[in-house]
């Protein structure tokens, strides 16, 4: 027991963070010039939700979404981060399932987002603002190249706060979509809690506001219709 006590997270790391860093700088390099793309579809979507509400915005939104749930799946999790990490493709098949669930929710099923104002819209536009705006600029606060940002729909952390806000806006909010965002924050935050950026707590403290915002505002009405 001794032993075990001793390990710490970054104990279980596969690889170095130089490693680590190395692999985002590369792989932004790659997939340049892909990332205004990611930031235009960011910044309209932020503009798409504070427009009144439509049935095609809504579709709009879900798209975005799918695609960046799909993106990270593949392009990142399993085309570069599985090779020097062999559980990135378990959380990859995680993406895929949720890029699927949006879909199945934004198109199929049709469910819309925020006809009316809630207490929770704040937390949801401040997820989502994170996500998409200012997480890219933590690598620079942190003292890191712009080359190793991380950016909303080519990297999970971003991507699994800018959808957690977006889950708060639906109307009513399927308890279900929030499980994979949630199971994949812990997973990110141990990651970076391991490498010591941070962020990783950023994440767990996001996680936590959206489980208390489910466990504690849900029941009372706050993410559900009143009953007709």
């Amino acid at each position: 027991m001794g032993d075990w006590l001793s390990y710490r997270l970054d104990s279980f790391l596969l690889f170095s963070p130089h490693t680590y860093w190395r692999l985002i700088e590369s792989y932004n390099g790659d997939v340049w010039p892909w990332q205004w793309l990611a930031l235009g579809a960011g910044a309209v979507l932020l503009l798409w939700l504070m427009g009144e509400h439509s049935a095609l915005r809504d579709r709009a939104v879900f798209a975005v979404l799918v695609a960046a749930w799909g993106w990270v799946a593949w392009g990142f999790l399993h085309w570069r981060f599985a090779p020097i990490n062999f559980s990135a493709d378990y959380l990859a098949w995680l993406f895929a399932a949720q890029g699927a669930a949006l879909m199945w929710m934004g198109f199929v099923r049709g469910v819309a987002l925020r006809r009316r104002r809630r207490p929770t819209d704040p937390i949801a536009l401040a997820l989502i603002v994170l996500g998409v705006v200012l997480y890219p600029l933590l690598a620079l606060a942190s003292g890191q190249p712009w080359s190793q940002a991380a950016m909303f729909g080519l990297m999970p952390e971003p991507t699994l706060l800018a959808t957690l806000g977006l889950l708060l806006l639906v109307d009513p909010a399927p308890r279900g979509l929030f499980a994979v965002p949630l199971l994949a924050c812990l997973y990110c935050a141990a990651l970076l809690t391991a490498l010591r950026v941070p962020a990783g707590w950023l994440l767990l403290a996001a996680a936590a506001v959206v489980l208390v915002v489910l466990l504690r505002v849900a029941p009372r009405g706050g993410l559900t219709p009143p009953p007709v």
